[in-house]
Formats: structure tokens, sequence, C-alpha cells
């Protein structure tokens, strides 16, 4: 049975519907397929909405037969609607494989993985096969492995000369073999960080081959119609491809990075380069248009700092905005850093491959993420925060004071942050009615993050959050849910309308809040403004 508290707070979010409802069937009991193709077109901006498609909401969600024989909506139905993954922010079209995925490897962004055997710091922490189940059910395409000499002539995995325990090579390969295409068909891509001895690595090959079998990419694959190209996710799937180990690499050899001018003439397309996170933001800040012409051809592999002794992150974005295609994170640790990577790899199905804009494939733009002007057509948003519902009461019982902080991370000149005012004393069913407005330069990198926060005197506590690619967001009326400290959903939702339009759009007439597309050159208003790493580790 429900308690009185979530019964309260759902009577508060099914106001806010039936006024809607109200408004759309003119006062009446039911509401007309027209009626509903009208609110379709008008609020949630779904120009390609027809009669059928109305018909089929119907049918999807009215329970009461004689309204869906007469093809109208009662409000129940209506309701149901409204709460629905269809009325989600995330488009619905973006949970399936929808990208090319026919093109080199180094036109993906690929979630990765760093030391991804612990679950712990770096120097005492616990290593275990479940890291790496856990790690691929998350979407994760490049796994780490850390290699050393095992007692027996067994190879072992760890944090080498730290206290984290120790787990064989073999076991991860086979855990590798059993879950590596659950959530996803394309390749897995296995770093080797490889300090055996010759004697020892010959007993990796001997697994890798043997437990992995026909998964094992050793061969070179026919590319004739790509010659000097790396293959792509579709002619690799369900392959899992050995890096840094050269009796088995065929299309991920590892070499050191000396230079772009260096790459440019001696790399080859088959060649790969890992680049610690100070040196890589040092090029990031230097030499930004070099990175992104040299990732156009080559994967670059980010790493954290050893520095990060306690397994915290950097912030991902910098590295994205230059096309760096694996940018390997600590799984296990919890905040903006990995708030930001589940976000952008929820897209394109949650398959660990994300097609990288074109700018950051074909050298046409000259693409600099460190400009305040780019030759790409600008987008504008215009957000619109209704309210919250079924907050968590923190263990001291106080009601909360919550806000919603909504923050753009994108390049430098677009990244930014906004917020609500404040709702006294009120997790129930929290009311903020807040219209912030956005104009977003690069719309194709840009992520956006929703932040529930309680105020307490001078500071705030971090509540939940919630980030998606500008790219997935529905326009409209739609509603999110919360994702609390351990990144898992929650059944809290909040509300809001969205409008997001490219430059040059038809622009079209909406109400206040139904996300109105702006004409180039009105004001933006104020803007808090920040780069790519303002937030600090620990904020949350």
């Amino acid at each position: 049975m429900d308690s009185p508290r979530k019964n309260k707070a759902s009577t508060s979010r099914r106001s806010e519907i039936q006024n809607i409802y109200q408004c759309y069937s003119s006062g009446r009991n039911t509401l007309a397929a027209c009626a509903l193709l009208r609110f379709l077109h008008m609020e949630q901006m779904e120009a390609a909405a027809n009669q059928e498609t109305a018909e089929g909401l119907i049918d999807r969600y009215e329970i009461e037969e004689t309204a869906r024989e007469n093809r109208t909506m009662t409000f129940e139905g209506f309701y149901r609607y409204m709460e629905s993954k269809d009325c989600s922010v995330f488009d619905q079209k973006h949970t399936s494989v929808y990208q090319d995925m026919d093109q080199p490897l180094c036109h993906y962004f690929i979630s990765s993985s760093h030391n991804t055997y612990l679950i712990g710091d770096q120097l005492v922490g616990k290593s275990t096969l479940d890291a790496y189940v856990s790690a691929l059910r998350r979407g994760c395409r490049c796994l780490e492995i850390d290699c050393w000499d095992g007692p027996s002539t067994e190879p072992i995995v760890y944090h080498g000369h730290t206290l984290t325990s120790k787990i064989l090579f073999k076991d991860v390969i086979a855990t590798v073999e059993q879950h590596a295409f659950e959530v996803s068909p394309y390749p897995v891509i296995l770093s080797l960080e490889n300090h055996c001895t010759p004697t020892q690595q010959d007993v990796m090959a001997q697994y890798l081959t043997s437990i992995l079998g026909e998964k094992l990419l050793a061969t070179s694959l026919d590319l004739t119609n790509q010659p000097g190209q790396l293959p792509s996710p579709n002619r690799k799937k369900a392959a899992v491809v050995a890096e840094s180990l050269s009796k088995l690499v065929v299309y991920t050899k590892s070499v050191k990075f000396h230079s772009f001018n260096h790459a440019r003439e001696h790399q080859q397309y088959y060649e790969n380069s890992s680049l610690g996170e100070k040196k890589a933001h040092k090029l990031v800040k230097t030499s930004a248009p070099d990175f992104v012409r040299h990732n156009m051809a080559f994967i670059t592999r980010i790493y954290p700092a050893g520095s990060r002794t306690l397994s915290s992150n950097y912030n991902p974005q910098g590295f994205w905005n230059v096309g760096s295609q694996l940018v390997a994170l600590n799984f296990q640790s919890l905040g903006l850093p990995m708030d930001l990577n589940n976000g952008r790899f929820q897209d394109n199905g949650g398959c660990g491959y994300v097609l990288k804009p074109l700018f950051l494939r074909v050298n046409q733009w000259g693409f600099n993420p460190n400009s305040y002007r780019h030759n790409l057509k600008p987008a504008h948003l215009l957000l619109k925060v209704i309210s919250g519902s079924n907050l968590p009461v923190p263990r001291s019982g106080k009601a909360l004071d919550p806000f919603v902080r909504v923050e753009i991370h994108s390049v430098q000149s677009d990244s930014c942050r906004r917020h609500t005012d404040t709702v006294r004393h009120n997790s129930l069913s929290p009311r903020w009615d807040s219209a912030m407005n956005f104009t977003i330069s690069v719309p194709d990198l840009s992520l956006i993050r929703f932040t529930v926060r309680d105020q307490t005197g001078l500071t705030s506590e971090f509540i939940g959050q919630y980030t998606i690619p500008f790219i997935s967001m529905k326009k409209g009326e739609r509603w999110k849910k919360r994702r609390g400290r351990e990144g898992e959903e929650e059944e809290k939702r909040e509300r809001g309308r969205n409008r997001r339009e490219r430059e040059g759009e038809e622009e079209g007439k909406r109400e206040m809040g139904r996300n109105r597309r702006e004409r180039e050159g009105e004001e933006e208003g104020k803007r808090e403004r920040g780069g790519i790493g303002e937030e600090r580790e620990g904020e949350e």
C-alpha cells in the first residue's frame, strides 16, 4: 500500500497533469484523438506525430475499454502516458543503436575503464573479478588488465608494487569471455599493462587464445575497401582485441607518443598511444587543433594521474572535446566525472560506442574547442524546471530545502551553470517553476547535468543527479528519474519543459515554458561561467 507521503506527492503531480488534460479536453471527461494530437504538436513538439500516432498512444495507455473503442483517452490513460517512457526527457530512439557503426574505430568515443580490477583505492584496494563484470554490464568496452609474474608460472593481476589484492590472469580472461557481449555486441579492447617476463607472456598468450577462442581478433580482417584504416565496430562484432601483447596485436599496437608532428610522419593507423592526464591536459591547452587532427586518424587513450591514489577521477569533457576515444576513468568512484561518462554513453543504446561529431572526424572545420567562436550552428535551449516529488529525507529527519542546478558541460565557451530558487521545507512535492535560457555553440559535444541539492546555510548537499547528452533531449513537457549517490535510478522524478532548436530551424509560436527558440543576437541573460574543469573532485 502506498504511504501517505507518497500519495501526497502523487496528488500534487496529478494536479499538474490534470491542468494540462483539462486544457486540451476542453473540460470534458475524455480526450479525443485529435485533441491528443494537438497536444503532441503544441506541447511535446512532435512534428511528425499524426492521427495514427495519437491512436497508438490510446491503445497503449488507455485501460478503459469503451474509451479505447471510441478512440478517446480518459484522464487515467493520459496520466499513464505522461508518466511513461514516451514522456521521458531522454529520446527513446536513442535507447537503441541508431548511429552509423561502419566508421573506423578512431571515429568513436569508446567507454573505457582504468585499473578495472579495483573496487577501492590504488594502494590497498581489493582486486576482484566482479569489477570486470560490473564494468561490462555498464557498457564499458575498454578494460585494463595489469599483468605481473605470479607463482607457478601463473600470471597475476594487481596494481604492481602496492598492497592491492591479486587475482589470476586466466580468471580475468574467463570472466571477460563470459560477460563481454551481454549488453553490447561491439568489440571489447583489452588494455594489457604487461610487466611479465617472456615466459609468462607466453602463458598469457596461451590463455587468450584458448579461453577466448574465435572471439579473439588475432588476424587481420579483409579491409580491401578501407585500406590504411582501422576496421569498424560492425566489422569486429563480438570480438576481443588485445592491446600491448605483441604476439596477438593486430589493430591496437601501443606506441610511445613523442609529438603530433612525429605521429603524423611515423605513426601507423593501427598504432595507438596512451597519455597521462597531466600531459594530455597540457596538449589540450596548448595544441588543441593538432590534438583534434591527430585523433581523426589515431586512437588515443587518456588515463588518470598516478597521484590519484584514492581512485578519484579527472573531468573527461576536455578530452572528448579534442576527440580522444579512450578516456579511461575509475568506474568504482562516484561523482561528477562518472556522471558525465554515464550520461555520454547512455546514448546510442548504451552500447559503449558513440560516434564522434563530424567536425571531430573530418578536418574541414579546423575545430578548436578552446576558441570562443565556432564555425557550427548554435542551438538554443529554453528550459523550465517545474517540480519534483518524493525527494529523500535526510537521516536527521529534517525537511529538505531543495533547489535544482542545471550545468552545461561542453567546450569552454558553453560551459556554465544556473540554478532555481530554493523551496523551503518541502521534500514531498517541491515546485520551482524556474525558466532558464542557454545558447550552446557546440551542441553535439554538450552534456546537460541536473543536480538536486539541499540548501544548508551557506553550502548545499548533493541529493541526486541526471546527466543527458543535449542531442538526446526531447522537447516538450518531460520527466526524468533522479539518480542517487550510488548512481542507481530511483523512483523520484523531476518534471520540466524543454525546447531546443538549432539556429535556422523554423521558430513557430509557443507559450512560455514550451522551449521557445531564440533568434541569433537576442540577449542570453546572465550566465554563471566556468571552465571545463570548474567543479572539483569531492564537491558531491
